[in-house]
C-alpha cells in the first residue's frame, strides 16, 4: 500500500466508478489485519424522489456483506474522522452528490467544506476511496448555477489531489491511472 492511502476515482455517469472503488476497498479489507473486518461505505445520496430511491436500492444491492453503510449527505468529514479506527477502509460515494447537497442547502462557503474534507483526510491514516463525477469535459452549461456547480466540482477535485496518492479516471469500466 502507498504511503498516502487515499484514492480519488473520477469518471462520467455509469462509467464504472462505484464498482471500481468497491473493488479497491475490498482489496484493503482482504489485506487488513482486523479479524472479520468490514469496510465502511459512506453514501451521500438522498432519496428525494422515486427514481433516486430506486437507484439507491440498486446501488445497495451491489455491495456485499463486507460493507456497512452510513448515509451521510452533508458531514462526511466528521464521518470519516469518526470511523477511521473502526474500519480498514472507507469508501465515499459520491462527492458530486455531496457537493449538490451542500449547494442545495445554500451552504454559502462550499470551499470551507472542501477544505475541511482535505484537512480530515490529512489526519486520517485509514485508506479513503472517494468517487466523483468529472463534469468539465463537455460544453459550458447554459445556466449560471450549473456553471458554478461544474466549477465547484473542478475545485474539489483539484483540492483532493493534495491528499490523494492515487487518482483514476474511468471510461467504460476501464481505469486510467492519472496519479
Amino acid at each position: 500500500m502507498d504511503k498516502s492511502p487515499h484514492t480519488l476515482v473520477l469518471g462520467g455517469a455509469k462509467s464504472g466508478k462505484s464498482a471500481y472503488a468497491l473493488a479497491l476497498g475490498e482489496d484493503y479489507i482482504k489485506k487488513s489485519a482486523m479479524p472479520g473486518a468490514k469496510g465502511l461505505f459512506i453514501a451521500t445520496a438522498q432519496a428525494l424522489d422515486d427514481e433516486m430511491a430506486a437507484k439507491i436500492k440498486a446501488h445497495k444491492a451491489t455491495r456485499g456483506s463486507e460493507w456497512e453503510t452510513l448515509e451521510e449527505p452533508i458531514n462526511i468529514s466528521a464521518a470519516i474522522i469518526d470511523a477511521q479506527e473502526t474500519y480498514p477502509v472507507i469508501v465515499v460515494d459520491c462527492l458530486t452528490l455531496w457537493l449538490s447537497n451542500l449547494m442545495g442547502l445554500s451552504i454559502a462557503n462550499v470551499k470551507q467544506r472542501v477544505d475541511d474534507l482535505v484537512d480530515a483526510l490529512m489526519l486520517v491514516k485509514t485508506p479513503v476511496v472517494m468517487v466523483s463525477n468529472e463534469l468539465g469535459l463537455g460544453l459550458a452549461p447554459e445556466s449560471a448555477l450549473a456553471r458554478r456547480f461544474r466549477d465547484e466540482a473542478g475545485g474539489l477535485h483539484q483540492a483532493l489531489l493534495k491528499v490523494c496518492t492515487n487518482v483514476f479516471f474511468l471510461v467504460a469500466g476501464l481505469p486510467l491511472k492519472l496519479k
